[in-house]
């Protein structure tokens, strides 16, 4: 299977249109695979993740302070 592409403003015949659903509803029945490189996570593993978005820098300082991380040169005057 590749990957379908769709061009905006180019439109499809009902044949090609047609079969385009049919390949997705298709794949949508195949079970997931898992590469041996990305295993599927455990629910531990997944508990694990943490957010990389942050409201200001101050929590995003606060954040690496308490996982252990030293990056003093990347935090701001006001976080220090």
């Amino acid at each position: 299977m590749g990957i379908v592409k769709y061009t905006a403003g180019k439109e499809l015949s009902p044949e090609k249109r047609a079969a385009m659903k049919a390949e997705i509803e298709a794949a949508a029945q195949r079970p997931y695979v898992y590469d041996p490189d990305s295993p599927l996570l455990t629910e531990k593993q997944l508990s694990e993740f943490r957010p990389v978005n942050f409201d200001s820098m101050e929590e995003r300082a606060e954040a690496m302070k308490a996982a252990g991380v030293n990056n003093n040169d990347n935090i701001p005057v006001s976080a220090k």
